[in-house]
């Protein structure tokens, strides 16, 4: 038998059609098993000769069906590019995806999706991606409900004229609704704090807010807190992030940017940030009401994924207002000279202390000194309290002394508070490091061991 359904050669064609009448009987039989076609054919052969001549018999007929009730006609093909124009010059996905739901939601009753995608690239309008992931490739991760996590992220766009601008961009996990947004003019603080309480006033207080590891945003991988980091937690937000280096953890965000871009380039080109403020919030409008999304079930919009699950419930405030605390730009993150050894991990808090009493035992020449922070003893008010940042060996700077605290704090952002008769360093939640008396004038170091209370390792 042939396999694979394959042609069956001229030569034996052209046999069958010369079959005698009078060939002895069991001849055909063997024919077919020495040649591997079966009796069907061979007799379908032999009647098309006797029927159409010999010629019509050497060549195979199509297998194309006479009649095709499901052929995509030209004019269907016409409609599905010419939506696919329109969603382009839109600026909005314009996939096959997108196109079969828009040609639906139009009335017309589309090819499928792969259809589609075949109708493109015959007309070379798709761009060819062999090493595309396919989507059942993709491990989804998704929060359980609406307000249960924010992803917020800032990305860079020009304005005429060159002028570059920020866009801090606030979603929602499970639904992927559009939160909020905000132009600003750079990257800072201020305007993320500014776009986390307009999506508060828009959608309520979040359980979890999730960046990566901007300055602007989360700096607890640093060392310090920054002043978003501080503002959530008053409202019991917890600040989650991505580990350095890997987007992926924000990628509901980054592809975020990407649906934004492809809008904003069909749009004009914004000459302020207000202008762009305004496009950016139209998009969010489409965003969330019109454009069906592929990542969402059944390809609802994301306002319709956040009514179809009840809210979560919003987080419990923090009982006392915490300050937010940004890094004094002009103090170096670690002192000048040949950085200290990192301790060992298997090392307890309190072999770290005894490092740093012996070390503290040095001559104040032996220790570099930092840039000190403006400010002495006699030009301090009677009381008071300040940021400061300790430098990588352990060491903080302030009102013209070195104090030795511990590398367990080294880079990070601590309280100094005083009175006229000792001064205290802590961190900002309150933990006391170590209590001085203040030094006689002209001091340039105060070991550990002169501290009146030091931190110990309780455990």
């Amino acid at each position: 038998m042939k396999k694979n359904n394959e042609p069956i050669d001229a030569r034996i064609r052209l046999a069958i059609a010369q079959w005698p009448d009078d060939a002895p009987r069991g001849s055909v039989t063997a024919f077919c098993a020495e040649h591997g076609i079966s009796r069907k054919s061979f007799y379908a052969i032999r009647s098309r000769a006797r029927n159409e001549g010999q010629t019509a018999a050497l060549e195979p007929r199509s297998r194309r069906p006479k009649t095709s009730p499901k052929k995509i006609t030209d004019d269907l093909q016409e409609q599905a590019l010419g939506v696919r124009t329109a969603l382009e010059s839109s600026g909005l996905d314009h996939g096959p995806i997108s196109v079969y739901d828009k040609m639906a939601s139009m009335g017309i009753s589309p090819p499928s999706v792969a259809s589609l995608a075949r109708i493109f690239r015959q007309h070379n309008v798709a761009r060819a991606e062999p090493k595309k992931r396919p989507r059942a490739a993709y491990r989804r991760f998704v929060y359980p409900a609406p307000n249960a996590c924010w992803q917020l992220d800032a990305t860079e766009y020009v304005l005429t004229g060159g002028r570059k601008c920020v866009i801090f961009q606030l979603e929602d996990d499970h639904s992927r609704k559009a939160v909020a947004s905000h132009v600003a003019e750079g990257e800072t603080a201020e305007a993320a704090i500014t776009v986390f309480t307009k999506g508060v006033a828009a959608c309520g207080v979040p359980q979890r807010l999730l960046t990566d590891n901007g300055s602007a945003l989360n700096t607890s991988r640093r060392g310090w807190e920054a002043k978003l980091t501080a503002y959530v937690i008053t409202l019991g937000v917890e600040a989650i992030t991505g580990k350095p280096g890997k987007p992926t953890t924000q990628g509901k965000n980054e592809r975020f940017h990407q649906t934004l871009f492809r809008y904003l380039d069909k749009q004009p080109l914004a000459t302020t940030c207000a202008q762009l403020q305004d496009q950016v919030d139209e998009f969010d409008r489409i965003y969330n009401t019109e454009r069906g999304h592929q990542g969402l079930p059944g390809r609802m919009t994301p306002q319709q994924a956040w009514e179809a699950t009840p809210v979560a419930e919003p987080p419990r405030p923090a009982s006392e207002p915490v300050e937010p605390v940004a890094p004094d730009p002009h103090v170096p993150d670690q002192a000048p000279g040949p950085a200290a050894a990192t301790p060992s991990s298997d090392l307890d808090l309190s072999t770290l202390w005894e490092k740093a009493v012996s070390s503290s035992s040095a001559s104040s020449q032996s220790i570099p000194a930092p840039e000190k922070i403006t400010g002495s003893i006699h030009t301090l008010a009677a009381t008071g309290h300040q940021h400061i940042r300790v430098y990588a060996n352990g060491v903080v700077s302030f009102a013209g002394t070195l104090f030795s605290l511990s590398r367990v704090v080294a880079n990070r952002i601590i309280i100094a508070d005083w009175d006229p008769e000792r001064i205290i360093f802590a961190t900002t939640i309150g933990e006391v490091i170590a209590e001085f008396a203040w030094p006689p004038p002209g001091t340039k170091y105060q070991g550990i061991t002169k501290a009146r209370y030091r931190f110990q390792n309780k455990s």
